[in-house]
């Protein structure tokens, strides 16, 4: 499918100037589907910079190659960091002062299942009974911005919609087919250059990239509250790029941690 084409959404899609709609829909749906936020040019030249990145500390490579902390290896990756409609949606869930956790690229290839239902993180629990009734506050979202026309057969994401007010965790892979209120995973179907943001409570899951010779591309960025620790690895010898800080604008200084002092400063 060319990103010209026209798609038939099976979740309910959003303009990425729609931001207080968005934040809604994370809050009631536990997601929002962003078509079009990058061009077809950013996604080839984003392919690209994957292509070339080489495994360090903590990454792997194999039938899934996974690349984490990104945006310290070029400045390039930067721009995902505050990219227009998602960065306002980060500010408009968790707070002008959130800030990034990671940034991740991946590669999964032919015959790669990352089928594992599971939740992120689940910050709060509360008794079946009562969680629906509770509108938790949002502490971490991840935005994928996918690089590849994802259909059923190369690998899409799958969510439970509203699966967030379950409260309760949902352990990895230990429920290869959970059911909320009815509900079971449904397959996100969407083009390159979309973003799916979605809180991290919400059941979720990788799959299988069943085509012969097609790789999915991907590209994460990991957004939390200020008061969530940043987790980047490899952690005791971590250490910022200079060239990644010195080309990084204010709001994306910030994103990297470089907040106003605070009362626990």
């Amino acid at each position: 499918m060319s990103p010209s084409q026209e798609l038939a959404y099976r979740q309910r899609t959003f303009r990425i100037d729609e931001v207080d709609a968005m934040a809604e829909a994370i809050h009631e749906d536990g997601f929002a589907l962003i078509p079009n936020v990058m061009t077809v040019d950013e996604v080839e030249a984003a392919r690209r910079k994957i292509d070339e990145l080489k495994p360090f500390g903590f990454d792997s490579e194999g039938k899934t190659d996974h690349y984490k902390c990104v945006f310290n290896r070029d400045p390039y990756w930067l721009q995902y960091l505050d990219k227009p409609g998602v960065i306002d949606l980060a500010e408009a869930t968790m707070g002008s002062e959130c800030h990034i956790i990671g940034e991740t690229a991946w590669r999964s290839h032919p015959g790669h299942n990352g089928w594992q239902p599971h939740t992120d993180r689940t910050f709060i629990e509360l008794p079946e009974e009562v969680a629906p009734k509770v509108r938790l506050p949002i502490y971490l979202c991840t935005a994928h911005f996918y690089l590849s026309d994802i259909s059923e057969d190369l690998c899409p994401t799958y969510v439970i919609p509203g699966s967030h007010k379950s409260g309760r965790a949902l352990d990895w892979g230990k429920d290869p087919d959970p059911k909320w209120e009815g509900r079971g995973l449904e397959p996100v179907i969407c083009k390159a250059g979309d973003v799916l943001f979605f809180r991290s409570e919400i059941w979720h899951t990788g799959s299988l990239n069943a085509t012969a010779d097609q790789t999915r591309y991907l590209l994460q960025v990991h957004y939390s509250h200020r008061w969530v620790a940043q987790q980047f690895s490899p952690y005791i010898t971590w250490q910022f790029n200079p060239d990644v800080l010195a080309a990084a604008n204010p709001r994306q200084l910030r994103l990297l941690g470089n907040h106003r002092q605070g009362a626990y400063d």
